[in-house]
């Protein structure tokens, strides 16, 4: 028997990347690739040199949330404007092996998503209960959708929000209050599962929706985070 106590959920609101698809393994590795590839384009420039400074400006670019919430929605600009930071930064002006850097990245990283084992299998067990199912995402409509339509998930949902058709993202109350209102659900009767602690834990938390995070990198809770998920998982097949 389960050691954890069920609450009774009426629907279930997924996220998508990182708990039904991932491309974030060999992210690491593909931004080095791509790195030394670029750096050879320019005389003097070490690919050692490239790619620890775009890591650099990564962890930066990206650590800001209220950055993170404009530029995400954008995510073919936000690289650009990233590597354009690593080049100025490195008194390199070349545009072109820039936008290249950047646009190469972006695009491999798309042909890498895959589905995470199991999901697939999961959906369908929780669609076959009879319970309302909904996805929830951050990002543009033009990269999720894609997303979306490539791994044919609509088929499984209820109603999915893609935040840059409804106006608002994860953590917003708005998008968990609006897809609960949608399905006809109460918060004490749904379910959050989301391997992102600010923006899907702590959102259902403020909602009052029974939280499940799914801890992919089996990191474990960081010490004094606000996110206090009800149950965590490894992946969302062990839900079943």
């Amino acid at each position: 028997m389960p050691d954890y106590p069920y609450r009774y959920r009426e629907a279930i609101l997924f996220d998508l990347d990182d708990t039904i698809i991932t491309g974030a393994v060999g992210t690491y590795e593909l931004w080095k690739t791509l790195c030394y590839q670029h750096a050879e384009l320019i005389e003097g420039l070490s690919g050692d040199v490239l790619f620890s400074e775009v890591n650099k400006a990564r962890d930066w670019y990206w650590d800001d949330p209220e950055r993170h919430r404009i530029k995400r929605l954008n995510l073919i600009q936000a690289r650009r404007e990233l590597v354009e930071l690593v080049f100025s930064k490195l008194g390199i002006e070349n545009e072109k092996v820039c936008y290249s850097l950047a646009d190469s990245f972006t695009a491999k990283r798309q042909e890498m998503i895959t589905l995470i084992p199991g999901a697939i299998d999961t959906l369908v067990h929780f669609k076959n209960t009879g319970a309302a199912m909904a996805l929830i995402t951050n990002g543009a409509s033009d990269f999720q959708r894609p997303k979306i339509e490539r791994f044919e998930l609509a088929q499984y949902f209820d109603y999915i929000l893609v935040e840059g058709e409804f106006g608002a993202g994860k953590p917003d109350k708005s998008v968990f209050t609006h897809t609960l209102g949608i399905l006809g659900v109460s918060p004490e009767n749904a379910w959050m599962v989301g391997d992102d602690l600010k923006r899907d834990i702590l959102g259902a938390n403020e909602t009052g929706i029974f939280s499940i995070w799914v801890d992919w990198q089996n990191k474990g809770l960081p010490d004094n985070t606000p996110a206090q998920p009800d149950r965590i998982i490894t992946t969302i097949s062990e839900l079943i």
